[in-house]
């Protein structure tokens, strides 16, 4: 079957694979209702301000046992992402926007959406020289959706996309890849530039613990306050208990690269069986083998400190 995805050079590819050393425009597309660490890394990628410009927030689906389905979990992931910005002074018009109500039907069946059409525009108006980078950190259905409707945007986005486990895993079963693997295929079989952080073996370093959040965290302003509470809110008992915060990886690979170790290797085939399979005649991603912990934690907690100081109880 032809593809009907544009071809980039290898030399382009590799370009645009390179950490970013500027300031860069992002769009950050999010199930930011599903865990805890969706409203930690829209809250870093707001406060990175001179790293990074964003553009826009996309509501991704979600189905677990905090949603009915797929579109319940887009629009209470539509509704968490209001309730951040309100709370640290942001805009919202023409900048949060629905994303896809169901996952794709088919391996190059795209779901049209608010969300899909708005990354389509923005990423037309970028150039390889400046691409748009797309950090994504839920199920990929939106970022899929618009590669479909337009495939010519893989020549000016970036996608960081928080997926899937290590390379070497004995299996991908991980919740963002497995939800819509019709989407997943997308992003690693067009050739779209793409920076992948596994999870399992990866990105799970990524842990934190109640003390920590609410030495750090708490009192932090309205959205210290309101990221503290979630975080509390995940565990009965927060007795040697800590958590992944996992998605804070993709935003500290845009504006701290040096936080997370990544190589350049052949994108993977992803099975019938959701495990990984090796092709070396397959276009080159880039891959995070490690994060750095406490660096990222310390960027982000740093950045926190420039809220105004609150006494609220949580």
């Amino acid at each position: 079957m032809q593809s009907i995805y544009p071809i980039l050079s290898e030399g382009q590819r590799l370009s645009m694979l390179s950490a970013p050393t500027q300031k860069i425009s992002m769009v950050l597309d999010t199930d930011t209702f599903n865990e805890i660490d969706d409203q930690f890394a829209v809250t870093y990628s707001l406060l990175a301000r001179e790293k990074v410009e964003v553009q826009a927030f996309y509501a991704a689906p979600f189905f677990n046992s905090l949603s009915s389905g797929p579109e319940d979990g887009m629009e209470k992931s539509y509704q968490e992402l209001l309730r951040i910005l309100e709370r640290l002074g942001e805009p919202t018009e023409n900048r949060v926007f629905r994303g896809s109500r169901q996952y794709l039907p088919g391996p190059q069946e795209p779901v049209d959406s608010p969300a899909a059409r708005d990354l389509v525009q923005r990423a037309m108006a970028a150039s390889p020289e400046h691409p748009l980078y797309v950090a994504a950190i839920g199920a990929i259905t939106n970022v899929a959706s618009a590669i479909l409707l337009e495939p010519e945007i893989i020549r000016n986005i970036v996608v960081v996309w928080l997926g899937g486990h290590a390379l070497y895993w004995p299996h991908t079963r991980e919740f963002n890849l497995q939800q819509d693997i019709h989407a997943a295929r997308v992003i690693l079989d067009s050739g779209v530039p793409l920076v992948l952080l596994p999870c399992s073996g990866v990105v799970d370093h990524l842990l934190t613990t109640l003390p920590e959040i609410e030495r750090y965290v708490k009192g932090k302003g309205a959205i210290g306050d309101f990221l503290a509470m979630r975080y509390k809110g995940c565990s009965e008992d927060h007795f040697a208990y800590s958590r992944v915060i996992w998605d804070i990886a993709a935003i500290a690979w845009l504006c701290c690269p040096d936080s997370v170790e990544t190589q350049l290797v052949h994108s993977p085939i992803l099975t019938d069986q959701l495990t990984w399979s090796k092709d070396d005649s397959r276009h080159f991603i880039r891959v995070a083998s490690r994060v750095h912990r406490d660096r990222i934690f310390g960027d982000l907690f740093r950045r926190l400190d420039s809220q105004p100081q609150s006494k609220k109880e949580v």
